[in-house]
Order: C-alpha cells, then structure tokens, then sequence
C-alpha cells in the first residue's frame, strides 16, 4: 500500500468539501467493489453518486457520444458544487482525467484478480440464466457475448487486469499521497478487503467528528 498513515481517510478542499473519483482494476462495470465502495461513501458523507458505467452504456449496449457523456459528467459537478460528489469509473480521455483533475481525492481499488473475477463469472452466470437482472437496463448479456466475443467481459476483466494496474500505477507517480510530483491526493487500496473496510471505517470517524 502506497499511503500516508499520519494523513486522514479524506483531504477534501479548504471548505470542507469532497470531490471523491474511485477507481478499480478490472476494466469493467463490476467485480473490482468500485461501485460498493462509491454507494457506500456516498451514504457515509451525503453526498451524490455518479456512476460513469450508468452514464456511458444506454440499453441495447449503445454508447453515449463523448461530448454528450462529457457534458452529463459535467452537469452533475456543477449541480453539486456546494456539496461535492462521488464518481466511479475510469473513461480516460472520454472525461475521467477532467474528473481527475477536479477531485480532492482519488481512491484505487486494488483487489487481487483472484477476488473479484470469480464474482465477476459467477454473476454472469447468473444473468444467462436470468437470476440476476443485467448490469444495466436494456443491456442483457447472452453466451455468444460471454464466450465468443471480443467484447465478452469475461474475456475483457482478464485482459485489463494489468492494463489498469499499469495504468493506475502511473498515475500514483504524480497524484499518489507520499509519492506524487503534483496534488497528492490518490491512495491505493489493496488485498482482499480488510484495508478498504478499515479505511471506510476511518471515514465514518471522520464524517463524525465533522
């Protein structure tokens, strides 16, 4: 774990306020516990929550153009500037390093690939056989798009794995808390939960002395 133990769970801005972007390995709408820990941030401060998946993907598996997705992300910053927000998801270029830059903290969700790929399967098992509902609305998934496609996600959790630790690793040089060239504001959470839940446990003190 790359983080400053003398420093609090948050750093937020000079008012007091929170502009939270979580961040996960897997590449995909879930498995990682991004979208948990961002629900579960966002009941712990009060604060509103924007999923870039639920933003990006419309049903039928159709992508959102980026001006548009960039002007959604946008809207919702603006609306909530007095409060500040949550944001999870990555989305690059398409408008996540322009959340980057906006937030006071930057949260990376490292568990271990043999943690969340197996809730990843399990669960799209579960929507083939139509026990789980679709990861979004309108966007089912059938095994020709599991198993025989470029974009299964099974295929797409294993092969961004490294891509995003990479990637995310990067980052850490220049936002990491201890380690970045510029705002340090990024930590990494890592292994198979007991540090997230901790540091999520850390946050609800804080929010509590507040």
């Amino acid at each position: 774990m790359t983080q400053n133990h003398a420093l609090p769970p948050l750093i937020g801005d000079e008012q007091g306020r929170y502009r939270i972007r979580v961040l996960g390995n897997s590449g995909s709408p879930l498995g990682s516990g991004k979208s948990t820990v961002s629900k579960e941030l966002g009941s712990i401060l009060n604060l509103p929550v924007l999923s870039l998946d639920e933003t990006y993907w419309q049903p039928g598996w159709k992508t959102t153009p980026a001006e548009e997705f960039r002007e959604k992300i946008e809207e919702f910053m603006q609306q909530n500037t007095s409060r500040g927000w949550v944001i999870d998801g990555d989305y690059g270029s398409k408008g996540g390093f322009f959340v980057q830059e906006c937030a006071t903290d930057v949260i990376w969700l490292n568990p271990p690939l043999l943690l969340y790929f197996p809730r990843i399967a399990f669960r799209t098992f579960l929507r083939l056989v139509g026990l789980h509902p679709p990861c979004r609305p309108g966007c089912p998934e059938t095994i020709r798009e599991v198993f025989f496609s470029k974009d299964s996600i099974i295929w797409w959790c294993l092969s961004q794995h490294r891509v995003n630790i990479k990637r995310n690793s990067a980052l850490m040089k220049i936002w990491g808390l201890g380690m970045g060239s510029r705002a340090r504001k990024m930590r990494r959470l890592d292994g198979w939960g007991a540090e997230t839940r901790n540091w999520l446990e850390n946050v609800r003190e804080l929010a509590r002395s507040q």
